[in-house]
């Protein structure tokens, strides 16, 4: 039988159904239309699709072979923003490539999930908790991600630092790493607060006291407290949503497209969402234990430690648990790089069920 045909199904369906569901809200963004943002998401999900199916079918000694190879180019491209990039939304996240937008940081989450996941695996009967092989393991983290802060993104570094924290941990870090780290973070934020631009620090203060600015900085956040509360239990049904329809929620496509969906169907139709997602990163979860591979289990557990990241980040924002930051909703927002990005994700994740049982050894030979 041929391998595409032996894809995880379950997993394709409960992505398959998850972006349709997003397409059916970005209409009802649209107040009933294609036009302008589920017709440019369905051709981009298509797109994504047949780079899925690539990955998927590509052999793993390749993926590993050419992993810090993909890694340099995402770099390279992040650090040329720095000089071809163009704002957006007071950003540079930006760059234009063949006459595409592309935002770099959305791939590199995955450049370092394949880099770390060859590093760890290629080093398996090293010591991993001896600081010399955890430097370069650190510095494939860290330099993106300081290079996103610049941009400056602070939520996409967060998340990137994340991934790269639950990989080190799966990898087989011991636990007090952790604890000294959390540790250093509590001391150091009081420094770290002087190091943030004048809007994150707004939204700090805006997310502590969103009441004081209900026309102001605070409009977001109690747009979106007023769209879920009043969606109840069964919502206001579909395309009825006041807050959404009558355009009072900003970023109804985007960041808070999760908004839509309480406002619209409810605690019912969120406890839905929230199910599929748990069934996205179950099988993730499932995938990386069930490979005889550290390569494929990382790469399953890194892109779903990146799942989980993307999920509760933006649905705390949008419920005004922690700040307000520019993460989308996996697989629901509209957005070209972060979908087609995340699919190619589920793509690695496709790779490592493909070829769950093959011997990949250490790969000697390379870096």
């Amino acid at each position: 039988m041929h391998k595409s045909l032996q894809l995880n199904w379950a997993l394709m369906l409960c992505m398959v159904l998850m972006s349709s569901i997003g397409f059916a809200m970005m209409y009802s963004a649209a107040g009933g239309s294609f036009s302008p943002w589920a017709s440019r998401q369905m051709i981009r999900f298509a797109i994504a699709l047949v780079l899925l199916v690539g990955i998927a079918m590509t052999p793993p000694a390749t993926l590993l072979r050419y992993s810090y190879l993909i890694y340099g180019i995402c770099l390279i491209i992040l650090i040329a923003i720095e000089v071809a990039g163009f704002m957006g939304k007071g950003a540079k996240r930006w760059v234009e490539i063949g006459g595409v937008n592309l935002q770099p940081s959305e791939l590199m989450k995955l450049a370092v999930i394949l880099a770390l996941a060859r590093y760890f695996h290629v080093r398996s009967n090293l010591n991993i908790n001896r600081l010399l092989t955890l430097i370069p393991a650190l510095l494939l983290v860290l330099v993106p991600a300081a290079f996103i802060l610049r941009q400056p993104n602070l939520g996409t570094a967060t998340i990137l630092v994340f991934v790269g924290v639950a990989l080190f941990f799966m990898a087989g870090l011991k636990i007090r790493y952790f604890v000294i780290v959390i540790m250093l973070g509590l001391v150091s934020a009081p420094i770290g607060w002087h190091f943030l631009h004048d809007y994150q620090k707004q939204r700090v203060m805006t997310f502590l006291h969103p009441e004081d600015e209900p026309l102001g900085a605070g409009y977001n956040i109690m747009q979106s407290m007023i769209a879920i509360g009043s969606g109840g239990f069964l919502g206001k049904g579909y395309l009825q949503g006041s807050q959404g329809q009558l355009d009072f929620l900003p970023e109804k496509h985007t960041d808070f497209i999760f908004t839509m969906i309480a406002e619209e169907f409810g605690f019912f139709g969120c406890a839905f969402i929230v199910a599929l997602y748990l069934m996205l990163i179950g099988y993730g979860l499932f995938i990386g234990i069930r490979c005889r591979h550290l390569f494929g289990s990382l790469l399953a557990f890194g892109v779903s430690a990146l799942l989980f990241a993307h999920i509760a980040i933006n649905m705390s924002m949008v419920m005004g648990l922690i700040p307000v930051v520019g993460v989308p909703l996996p697989l629901l927002s509209y957005g070209g790089s972060s979908m087609i990005a995340m699919i190619m994700g589920f793509g690695l994740m496709q790779n490592a069920y493909l070829n769950r049982d093959e011997n990949l050894g250490r790969s000697r030979g390379l870096l």
